[in-house]
């Protein structure tokens, strides 16, 4: 008996395999590169550091000790007695002469300004004027005329005198008294003396 039954299929019909899918890589995490704007901030940071380093380092610098100061002219100046000479003058003021030295141990200069003395009836003139100028670590001979302007104004017996001298150098002016010794008192003693006679106070 002959019956119909299904058609096949021409050819090989039974449906192909699904084609093998490509293998899945896991991937990891995104690798992201800095954008402009993180690199210019992290620059910024840097030189920051930078400059706040290099101000560190020059406010804690070594620096070099300050220069001293100057000490006063008269802790620097000193005058020394040399010599007195009586002059012969046929004026109405008997006068007399001595010379001093003036001597400074800094290396700045000295000025003096003026030479007084504390007797009323004595009057002083200096050669070379005031004021004068003395160098650093140097010496300059003054010689002082004396002019007895009044005896009765000077002590028979002179005593320790003294000078008052004003100075002056880069760091002050200053008024001071130097006694310049028993050999000046004797001399200008001596030479009053002479001057006055009989006639002091």
């Amino acid at each position: 008996m002959s019956g119909i039954g299904p058609v096949e299929p021409d050819g090989d019909t039974r449906p192909s395999d699904p084609s093998p899918r490509a293998p899945h890589l896991r991937s990891g995490p995104a690798i992201r590169m800095p954008g402009p704007h993180r690199r210019s901030t992290a620059a910024a940071f840097l030189a920051v550091a930078v400059l706040a380093a290099g101000t560190l380092l020059y406010l804690t610098r070594p620096r070099p000790a300050p220069p001293p100061e100057p000490r006063l002219p008269s802790q620097t100046t000193s005058f020394r007695y040399l010599s007195l000479q009586v002059r012969d003058t046929k004026t109405t003021l008997p006068e007399f002469e001595f010379t001093i030295q003036a001597l400074t141990e800094s290396d700045a200069p000295v000025t003096v300004l003026s030479i007084s003395q504390p007797y009323g009836g004595l009057s002083l003139t200096s050669r070379p004027a005031t004021p004068l100028r003395v160098k650093g670590g140097d010496s300059r001979k003054v010689v002082v005329t004396v002019r007895v302007t009044e005896c009765g104004k000077v002590p028979r017996n002179a005593g320790l005198p003294f000078l008052d001298v004003t100075l002056r150098n880069t760091r002050a002016k200053e008024a001071h008294s130097y006694i310049l010794g028993a050999r000046y008192a004797r001399d200008l003693s001596t030479a009053l003396e002479v001057a006055c006679g009989n006639n002091f106070r």
